[in-house]
């Protein structure tokens, strides 16, 4: 059975038109979000893709071997940085009711991961009342935080800081995981957002392992996005602190959780080599960048499961343990 923690919802083109509306407004017009019927929101998941292109979400997933599939909003349609902050709030409770109505139109096939509201003009505290909402009435298994809501305009507190421990609490009280996933980026010039995406998983990585956040919320399960960034891969430029903290740092990195979001065999190995396959969680991004054909294999570049199951040195147990037994085990599924 193969378990994805890293999918992302679809949706039909009423709800990105409803975006573009609020966005042209400002919130004069109100929020009340398009009527989307079970049939158009089903329709959008067996239809040709945008992303995929003559297939649909659920070919594309199938063709992947993916049982069951965690979804949560598409990060870089967020718009946390957005103003008035009420539009982040609409959106992304209707975000989050379409990703409940998913899970219910097609039962046993996706669970809930849910959006916050990360608006920088509320507090991390009035974004936990989305995070209960969905938890605690919706049945969501686990929640998604972008580490920067100012989507690169501002310097956002690093994660090891006090601002984020409500949402540590409200983690912890719930007792979901939460997904590191970066959002929008708005000066493109200097990075894409899909290159923000990992620079803020570098960060966060660094920023929790040299903070006192996993000693003060030991019951929290954090799982990085995308291999955990850049640090499983540079992590001999931070090895040599254990003379001067008397710490090893791959301890460090493994009361971290990581997902298998890497395009390639040979990071996938390193990862697993580094923080140990108890630390990975298999997770394909669909839809999301590597949702194309690799013109050299003639594979999509986020059939993450062939990847795996080209790694010789992974016996029957320890694949299993990153295709299913530690996401079942950590999302209580």
């Amino acid at each position: 059975m193969i378990i994805d923690v890293h999918g992302h919802m679809t949706a039909p083109d009423a709800y990105y038109a409803w975006k573009a509306s609020l966005l042209s407004h400002r919130g004069a017009h109100g929020g009340r979000p398009p009527a989307i019927s079970d049939d158009a929101l089903i329709a959008s998941y067996a239809a040709p893709h945008p992303s995929f292109g003559n297939i649909s979400h659920l070919e594309h997933i199938d063709g992947a071997g993916i049982d069951v599939q965690l979804i949560s909003p598409r990060p870089f349609q967020m718009m946390h940085s957005e103003r008035p902050a009420k539009l982040v709030e609409w959106f992304t409770e209707e975000t989050n009711n379409l990703i409940h109505r998913a899970t219910e139109l097609f039962p046993g096939r996706f669970r809930g991961v849910a959006g916050m509201p990360q608006s920088p003009d509320l507090t991390p505290e009035q974004w936990t009342k989305e995070l209960r909402r969905t938890v605690s009435e919706l049945g969501f298994v686990g929640a998604m935080l972008n580490t920067d809501p100012h989507e690169g305009t501002e310097t956002p507190p690093a994660l090891g800081e006090r601002y984020w421990y409500p949402v540590y609490e409200a983690l912890c009280e719930l007792d979901v995981p939460v997904l590191i996933h970066s959002a929008g980026c708005k000066p493109p010039a200097r990075e894409p957002y899909s290159l923000h995406f990992i620079q803020e998983e570098t960060v966060a990585v660094w920023s929790l392992v040299n903070s006192s956040v996993l000693k003060d919320f030991p019951d929290l399960k954090v799982i990085v996005s995308h291999g955990g960034g850049a640090i499983p891969y540079q992590v001999g430029r931070f090895l040599p602190s254990v003379v001067r903290t008397g710490v090893s740092y791959l301890d460090k990195l493994r009361s971290l959780y990581f997902d298998s979001c890497l395009y390639t065999q040979d990071s996938l190995e390193l990862l697993m080599k580094t923080v140990g396959t108890d630390r990975v969680l298999f997770g394909s991004e669909k839809p999301g960048t590597g949702s194309q054909i690799d013109p050299e294999t003639g594979r999509w570049f986020d059939d993450i499961h062939l990847l795996i199951d080209d790694i010789e040195w992974l016996d029957a147990d320890r694949r299993a343990d990153v295709l299913e037994n530690n996401a079942r085990s950590i999302f209580r599924l």
